[in-house]
């Protein structure tokens, strides 16, 4: 299990992480305080606060979702 700190600060970058999540054959949360989402779900993404730094959660690994982690993570 792995653990990434990222920003989604626009609706394109909430769509294409989704995108990229939902191409995963493992389960994949994104979550801050006690809030936990499906990170396949688009309609969990956009219900968190986008102003804050997301913490995702996945417990498998794809080198094409970690790609796009990277596009997206807190320095």
């Amino acid at each position: 299990m792995t653990e990434r700190q990222i920003k989604l600060s626009q609706t394109e970058d909430v769509k294409n992480f989704v995108r990229a999540a939902s191409k995963c054959n493992f389960d994949i949360d994104v979550f801050y305080n006690r809030i936990v989402v499906d990170a396949k779900s688009i309609l969990g993404v956009f219900s968190l606060d986008l102003n804050r730094t997301l913490t995702v959660r996945c417990n498998g690994s794809d080198d094409k979702f970690n790609q796009v982690l990277d596009q997206f993570a807190i320095a």
